[in-house]
């Protein structure tokens, strides 16, 4: 019991973080990256289109970073430590058991986060960023929306409320961006099956990113897969994967990829008659339409 109740210094902990999340672009994500463009190359795949999906997806991250940077210094940090102090149940201490329950809960509230942005119209106008590149590599990880950042602060904040240190939280939630990031690719196939079972894989993400009908809408897990099994959402890598979207861009141009989203949900509200109809195409499933 001593090994789950030892309490730990904020900043061993958010160090321990430090070096799985900020460092591993460097040991792994970039090394890794580079050993799937040799891959491509030895497959004769390499192409310029490639080369430009991945030159853009780097520039949508920049594009993110700035936004997140602007909305934690003006915004998410203060609001979550208002939370925090005013609002929150209690200060739990840092130990192993509550590092373990933060991972846990935030990996729950990314499923929820995640389904919702598939599922209404403004979510999908940011998401549909990251699943519009027709490749499936480590740099698509890093292919974010303009509101990507926004969303999960509806999810996140429930936790703060329950007690759990928000530096903890935010270090929680960039290793599971991490975790997620190294899903990215076709190099790995299926691996043994309790790790299939539990949690999110290769296979699993490939899914996640295709357009097949079979494949759409499901595995939205972050780190456990367990959620999609439990809550109905889960489908198994069958047929070959086709990445993208169902109405492809056709475009490695940085501004199209990162707006593409919006401007489309734009059109659609333009074309669309009636205020209510018009606040729709907002909350409602993408590819809802009003009935004549």
């Amino acid at each position: 019991m001593e090994f789950f109740t030892h309490t730990f210094d904020l900043q061993e902990v958010t160090g321990w973080f430090d070096f799985l999340n900020n460092y591993s672009v460097t040991y792994l994500i970039i090394p890794f990256f580079i050993f799937e463009i040799i891959r491509y190359a030895i497959l004769k795949r390499l192409n310029w289109n490639i080369v430009g999906d991945s030159i853009a997806n780097v520039i949508t991250v920049f594009a993110f970073i700035a936004i997140e940077y602007i909305l934690g210094a003006l915004l998410l940090f203060k609001l979550y430590f208002w939370v925090y102090h005013h609002m929150s149940i209690g200060h739990l201490p840092i130990n192993m058991a509550t590092i373990i329950s933060c991972v846990l809960l935030a990996d729950l509230a990314y499923y929820w986060d995640h389904r919702v942005m598939h599922r209404i119209g403004i979510g999908w106008a940011t998401h549909t960023v990251h699943h519009s590149s027709p490749h499936f590599n480590m740099s698509v990880a890093y292919r974010f929306g303009p509101l990507d950042a926004v969303f999960p602060i509806f999810f996140s904040l429930p936790i703060v409320m329950l007690g759990f240190n928000p530096w903890l939280l935010l270090a929680v939630e960039v290793f599971g961006q991490t975790f997620q990031a190294i899903l990215h690719t076709e190099a790995i196939g299926k691996l043994p099956k309790p790790i299939e079972y539990i949690f999110n894989t290769p296979s699993h993400h490939r899914v996640h990113h295709g357009s097949n009908e079979q494949y759409l809408d499901k595995n939205y897990a972050g780190i456990f897969i367990i959620w999609d099994r439990m809550l109905g959402t889960f489908a198994a890598e069958e047929e070959k994967v086709v990445y993208g979207v169902t109405e492809p861009i056709e475009s490695v141009n940085p501004l199209v990829v990162f707006f593409h989203g919006f401007t489309r949900l734009y059109r659609q509200i333009k074309h669309t008659k009636g205020v209510k109809n018009k606040f729709k195409l907002l909350i409602k499933p993408p590819g809802w339409a009003p009935r004549e």
